[in-house]
Parts: C-alpha cells; sequence; structure tokens
C-alpha cells in the first residue's frame, strides 16, 4: 500500500496577485499629480532635485545591495525610486546637489540597508535621509525659494518663509495671530500649490488625488491618514477654539506643511506602519498628536517627519501586543 504525504507550506495560503512591484508603481502614479505640480511651481530646479534623488538612490541601493549584503540588486522593484521621490518631495527647490546625493546615502544606507533591505528597515528610509539633512545642513534645508518665480531658470530665485515659518517667527516676536494670516497665502493658494516649501508638499489637491488614486487601487487603506488627519484636526480645533489669537486653526495646518504628504505617502509605508487596522489607528493618532505638538509647542515650525520617525519605533511593540487572538484560542472565562 502506498503512503501519501501530507504537504504543509508556509503562509501566505491566498494569494492576491499583488507583488512589490506592482504595488510601488502603484505610488508613484499616485505621487505624479503632485511632482507635476512641483515642475510646474518650482520649474526646473524640482527636475534636478527629483532626478539627483532617484538616480543616487537607485545607485547607492544598487552598490551597497550587492557589495555589502552580497546579494543580488532588485533595484526594478520601484522602492529605491519611491525613496528618490519621496526624499526629493521633503527638501526644497535649491538645495544643492552635492547635499542631495548625501541625503540619498544616508535614506538608503543608514535607513534601509543597515537594517538588512527591503522589508527589514523599522524607519522610513526617505525620512532618515530627510531628518539628517535637517540637521546637518540646517540652512540649506530652510531656504525656501518662492513659487513661480523665474522657475524655468538657473538663476538664484528669491527665498521666503513657508506658512507655517511664517507663523512661528511672528508670534515669536508678539505678533497676534489675526495680523499673521493676512500675510500667509490664502487657502486656495495652499490647496492649489502657489506657495513656498518643500518640493511635493506645496499641492493639498495634488495629494488628495494621489490618495484617492491608491485607496481605489486598494494599495493603502484609510486608518493610518484619517486617524493621523483627525487627530492633528482634533487638536489644533481645540487650541483655537481656546486661543483663537495664538493658535492657527485646523484647516491651516491641514493644508500647510508635510502634514498631507505624510499622511498619506509615508507613515503608510508598509514596513515601517502597523499591520493590525487597530494599531494602525493607533498609530495614526500618534504621529498627528506628536506632529501638533512640535508645531505649536517645539522649537521647529514642522514636525510630521520627527513625529512619523519617532511612531516607526513603537511598530514593533504595536505589532507584537496589538492584534487579534489566534484561531481556535478559547475566550478566557
Amino acid at each position: 500500500m502506498s503512503t501519501q504525504f501530507l504537504t504543509i507550506s508556509p503562509s501566505p495560503h491566498i494569494h492576491s496577485g499583488e507583488s512589490v512591484n506592482k504595488l510601488m508603481y502603484g505610488v508613484l502614479i499616485a505621487l505624479a499629480p503632485a511632482l507635476a505640480v512641483s515642475f510646474y511651481v518650482f520649474g526646473l530646479g524640482a527636475v534636478i532635485v527629483t532626478l539627483i534623488a532617484v538616480l543616487s538612490c537607485v545607485f547607492f541601493e544598487y552598490i551597497l545591495t550587492k557589495y555589502l549584503l552580497h546579494r543580488e540588486p532588485a533595484i526594478t522593484d520601484g522602492s529605491a525610486v519611491i525613496t528618490g521621490v519621496l526624499l526629493a518631495f521633503n527638501v526644497p527647490s535649491n538645495l544643492p546637489w552635492w547635499i542631495i546625493i548625501i541625503g540619498s546615502l544616508v535614506a538608503i544606507g543608514v535607513g534601509k540597508i543597515s537594517f538588512g533591505g527591503l522589508g527589514n528597515n523599522p524607519f522610513n528610509p526617505a525620512l532618515v535621509g530627510r531628518v539628517f539633512l535637517l540637521i546637518s545642513f540646517p540652512v540649506q534645508m530652510t531656504s525656501w525659494p518662492l513659487p513661480l518665480e523665474n522657475a524655468w531658470q538657473l538663476a538664484d530665485a528669491a527665498t521666503g518663509a513657508t506658512p507655517l515659518g511664517l507663523i512661528k517667527e511672528g508670534l515669536s516676536t508678539g505678533k497676534p495671530l489675526s495680523d499673521l494670516m493676512q500675510e500667509v497665502p490664502s487657502y486656495v493658494s495652499l490647496l492649489l500649490g502657489n506657495v513656498g516649501g518643500s518640493v511635493g508638499e506645496v499641492s493639498a489637491l495634488a495629494l488628495i488625488i494621489g490618495v484617492i488614486y491608491m485607496l481605489w487601487k486598494k494599495i493603502i487603506t484609510w486608518h493610518i491618514p484619517v486617524a493621523m488627519l483627525g487627530t492633528a484636526f482634533i487638536f489644533t480645533g481645540g487650541l483655537w477654539l481656546i486661543n483663537p489669537e495664538k493658535f492657527a486653526d485646523p484647516v491651516f495646518h491641514l493644508l500647510t506643511g508635510g502634514l498631507l504628504l505624510g499622511a498619506f505617502f509615508m507613515a503608510t509605508d508598509y514596513v515601517t506602519s502597523p499591520m493590525t487596522t487597530k494599531a494602525m489607528l493607533i498609530f495614526g493618532a500618534g504621529v498627528g498628536f506628536i506632529t501638533i505638538v512640535i508645531r505649536e509647542f517645539g522649537s521647529y515650525p514642522e514636525g510630521v517627519s520627527f513625529a512619523i520617525l519617532i511612531m516607526n519605533g513603537f511598530v514593533p511593540l504595536m505589532n507584537k501586543y496589538i492584534k487579534p487572538k489566534r484561531f481556535g484560542v478559547k475566550k478566557n472565562g
């Protein structure tokens, strides 16, 4: 009599047809509207910054994977390209080329390869590079070109403060918020992108179009963005109601800085965000809360990058302790 063997294979047991390549290039498609707006607003500077960041990230991904990890590089999966685009989105369009290359090396080498490559990094690589540059080159990283100012010329463009920076600086000198709000761009300008800032954060509408595409394609879920933006809205709304002459209204906070960019494209990173929906909600709420604490009570006018990296550090604990009961486990009592 013949013996039949039962073959047991590891999970996943159900395959959806999704792949790393498909998901990564889906994110790149979602980033396209914001990228197009940045090219229009900041012109040649945004193009150069983006190209250098992407090429540098792909180069360092190849070199470090091949000669440090001794593995065959998979630069066609799109992950290094996304890191490059997001790094470019988080820096000014007039950033010197050599600083961009340093940021790319830190993002890929320190933020990703040092932990074992794609799927092993606990922190978002693009934000690791961005925060390193902000701490190391604070002057260059906070010189913001004005929009539509000699956009397609290589000549030095005029620079100015971001809306968040203008409010932070003005309040520190004792100016009332009502006067400062007259100096910042209108909400329509913030929505469309006619404002200074990092390359990819200027147009709220373009970012919203991108996240609608990702939700439609089920590339991400709503939990982290809604929890993050909802917490920021409620927190800033409460502060605004308490003292409207010191704290800006919640709509202003949602439309300015990197809050939308972070909520849609960086806090939702597959590797560095929690796995369960409950943990995602806690993670998003934590990022939103820390962002507003830094914005309103810290020395930096923006806090999204720091908030996401801080909450990235809690993800392993969330994945360990915030998870559904295993199938077959009896309830107590």
